[in-house]
């Protein structure tokens, strides 16, 4: 797999995405040096047409990418690599260059948080006193959010409606996690039975 740089600049264009949401974050330029030091460092490194140097995302700021995965397209002219974002992308303060603030992918975030705090085994996390207790707890709970929710669908506030089915959602993530399974495996799932 070998980069085409620009013959001219020496430059191939870089899409950043969100490796957990998938929000395309920013778009940047490497040289080879610059696709090198991401490589070796796992943050991201760019080729700054303005400096002129290598600039390192999130040098001032803090606001790293760190590298997660990288692909090339189908000519091998331009790299999309998936990072996790260190806080804020934009400059702006926002979290992507393109004003998606979508939550559509929160989801894969509140995965993620729960399986953090159960892979560092959290001491002071509800989270993971639960899932300690193992999975026959783990499964009465969800039953148990499952039973509240279908009690107050058959009433008319909705706010109690809508916690209920937070707190369902929430505690299926957490069985999921307790099982090895992720959203996505339920996807593909959703997905095969869909054709």
């Amino acid at each position: 797999m070998t980069i085409k740089f620009d013959t001219n600049t020496g430059l191939v264009p870089v899409i950043i995405q969100d490796y957990l949401n998938l929000k395309v974050l920013m778009l940047g330029y490497m040289n080879q040096e610059a696709f090198d030091k991401t490589l070796q460092e796992k943050r991201v490194t760019f080729f700054s047409r303005s400096k002129n140097r290598l600039w390192t995302k999130g040098e001032t700021s803090g606001n790293f990418l760190e590298l997660i995965d990288w692909q090339l397209d189908c000519d091998n002219d331009t790299i999309l690599i998936k990072a996790k974002p260190l806080g804020p992308t934009c400059h702006k303060g926002t979290a992507t260059c393109f004003a998606e603030e979508s939550d559509k992918g929160f989801l894969y975030e509140l995965q993620q948080t729960i399986s953090d705090k159960i892979d560092n085994n959290d001491e002071n996390s509800y989270t993971n006193e639960l899932y300690k207790k193992g999975i026959n707890k783990v499964a009465q709970k969800v039953g148990e959010e499952a039973v509240e929710l279908v009690i107050e669908a058959k009433d008319d506030n909705d706010d109690l409606f809508l916690n209920e089915a937070a707190d369902l959602l929430y505690h299926y993530l957490i069985l999921l996690k307790a099982k090895g399974f992720t959203i996505e495996d339920v996807e593909t799932i959703l997905k095969l039975r869909s054709k």
